[in-house]
C-alpha cells in the first residue's frame, strides 16, 4: 500500500462514482478480518489507514478493568498496569498498542485489491440497475446473444448495452424466430435488483410494445396532439388501438397510419405482420363500441350502463366478421372498450326482442339508482352516528374537566 495505490483509488472513485469513505472503511474492516485470520483472532484490533499515503498500522485494543474483573489479558488490562503507562487512565478507557506485523503490507495489498475489485463490480451492477430502472416501461433495442430451454420452455437472452435482458416464453410472440445475432426492439417489463447483475425482464407480447412503437413512429403522438386511449392485443395475431386527437384538424387514425400506410407498416414489419386495427376513441360508449368492432358493420348498439354491458346488433352476413375467428374480434373489442359485449344477428332480434331489452335496461338502471341511494343513505347514517359519538365524547370530556376543576376549588377552600 503506497501513495500510488491511493491515487489509483481516487481515479476509481471519480470514474466509477464510488464513495471513497465507504470504500476505505470497507478495506479497513477487511484488513481487520485478515489480521485476525493470520495473526491471532483472540486480539481486539483497530486498523488505521492513512488516507493520503496508504500506510497501514495495526493497534491492539484493551479495556482498562479492575483487578478483580480481569478475565482476558488479550482484551483487558488492570488499572494498576494501565497507570504504569499513563497515570490519567481510568476504568473503561481503551489502551492501544501498535502490533503491525512486518509482512502485513503484502496481505494488506492483496486484501485491498480484492475489496476494490468487489466494489467496482458492485458499483457497475448498481449503475446498470439504475440505468435500466429508468428504462422500465420503455422501448430498447437489443441483440439476441443466446437461448436456453428450461422445463421445455424457451428462454431468450438479449444483450442491451452493458446489461443482459431475459425474454421468457410467456413474453414471446408465438412463432417468432429468435436467431442469435439478430436485433429486435423489446419492451422493458421489469427491472429487479439481485446479488449479481440486475434482472431485466423483457417482452415482445406486451401491449406496451405497440404503444411505444407508435409513440416513436408518429410525431403527433410525441407532440401530445394524438393520444392513445387504450390497446388490446393478442401478440402475433392482432392488435386493436383506440386513438383520440385534441385538434379537430388532425385525423388521429390518419396520423397513425401515415402517408400510404408507411407509419403503421413500419410497426407491422417490426411485429412480424401482426394485424393492427386503429379506431377512433369516443366518450360515448355506443359509438366507441361500434368503432371497436370494426371492420364489421353494426346496426344498433344497446348500452346497459348499470352492468357495463352492451348488446350489439349486426347484419346476419356480418356476424362472423364481428365475432371474428374463434371470437377474437369481439374479445379484443371488449378489452379495448372495457365493456362486456354480446353480438346478435338482425334475424334473431325483432321489435319484441328490442322492447324487452329496452325494458330490461331501464329496470337495471332503476335498480342501480335505488342501490346507489341506499348506499348513500347508509353512509349518511354512519356519518351521523360518528358525529353523535364525537359529541357524546366531548360532553363527557367537558364534564370530567368540570369535575376536576370543582375538586381543585374545594381543596383550595
Amino acid at each position: 500500500m503506497n501513495t500510488e495505490f491511493m491515487q489509483a483509488l481516487d481515479e476509481l472513485v471519480r470514474d466509477r462514482g464510488i464513495d471513497k469513505d465507504v470504500l476505505l472503511e470497507t478495506i479497513e474492516q477487511a484488513l481487520t478480518s485478515a489480521y485476525k485470520k493470520n495473526f491471532g483472532s483472540a486480539q481486539n484490533v483497530r486498523i488505521d489507514m492513512n488516507r493520503e499515503t496508504g500506510d497501514i498500522k495495526v493497534y491492539s485494543q484493551r479495556v482498562v478493568v479492575d483487578e478483580s474483573d480481569l478475565y482476558d489479558n488479550f482484551l483487558e488490562i488492570e488499572l494498576s498496569e494501565a497507570r504504569e503507562i499513563n497515570q490519567s487512565y481510568e476504568l473503561g478507557d481503551i489502551i492501544e498498542h501498535e502490533v503491525t506485523p512486518r509482512d502485513f503490507g503484502r496481505i494488506a495489498a492483496q486484501t485491498a485489491k480484492q475489496i476494490v475489485v468487489q466494489k467496482i463490480r458492485e458499483a457497475e451492477r448498481e449503475m446498470t440497475y439504475n440505468e435500466f430502472l429508468e428504462k422500465q416501461d420503455e422501448l430498447v433495442t437489443g441483440e439476441i446473444s443466446r437461448t436456453s430451454s428450461r422445463d421445455g420452455k424457451q428462454i431468450v437472452f438479449v444483450q442491451i448495452g452493458k446489461g443482459e435482458g431475459v425474454l421468457l416464453q410467456s413474453e414471446q410472440i408465438r412463432g417468432e424466430d429468435y436467431r442469435i445475432g439478430s436485433n429486435m426492439k423489446f419492451y422493458v417489463l421489469e427491472v429487479n435488483r439481485t446479488n449479481k447483475n440486475p434482472q431485466i425482464l423483457l417482452s415482445r407480447s406486451n401491449a406496451g410494445l405497440v404503444k411505444r412503437l407508435f409513440e416513436m413512429e408518429v410525431p403527433e403522438i410525441q407532440e401530445g396532439i394524438v393520444h392513445i386511449k387504450s390497446i388490446s392485443r393478442e401478440a402475433g395475431s392482432r392488435t386493436k388501438m383506440a386513438v383520440k386527437s385534441i385538434d379537430d384538424k388532425i385525423d388521429p387514425i390518419g396520423a397513425c397510419v401515415g402517408t400510404q400506410g408507411a407509419r403503421v407498416r413500419n410497426i407491422v414489419d417490426e411485429l412480424g405482420d401482426e394485424k393492427i386495427d386503429i379506431v377512433k376513441y369516443s366518450d360515448d360508449p355506443s359509438t366507441f363500441i361500434e368503432a371497436a368492432l370494426s371492420p364489421s358493420k353494426v346496426t344498433k348498439v344497446f348500452v346497459d350502463e348499470a352492468n357495463k354491458s352492451a348488446i350489439v346488433i349486426v347484419p346476419d352476413y356480418q356476424l362472423s366478421l364481428a365475432i371474428g375467428k374463434e371470437g377474437q374480434n369481439a374479445r379484443l373489442a371488449a378489452r379495448l372498450t372495457n365493456w362486456k359485449i354480446d353480438i346478435k344477428p338482425e334475424s334473431e332480434f325483432g321489435p319484441e326482442e328490442e322492447a324487452a331489452l329496452l325494458e330490461e335496461i331501464e329496470n337495471n338502471q332503476i335498480a342501480a339508482e335505488e342501490e346507489a341511494k341506499r348506499l348513500a343513505k347508509e353512509a349518511e347514517l354512519k356519518a351521523e352516528e360518528v358525529n353523535d359519538d364525537q359529541v357524546e365524547a366531548k360532553e363527557a370530556n367537558d364534564t370530567s374537566e368540570l369535575e376536576v376543576q370543582e375538586a381543585k376549588e374545594e381543596i383550595e377552600e
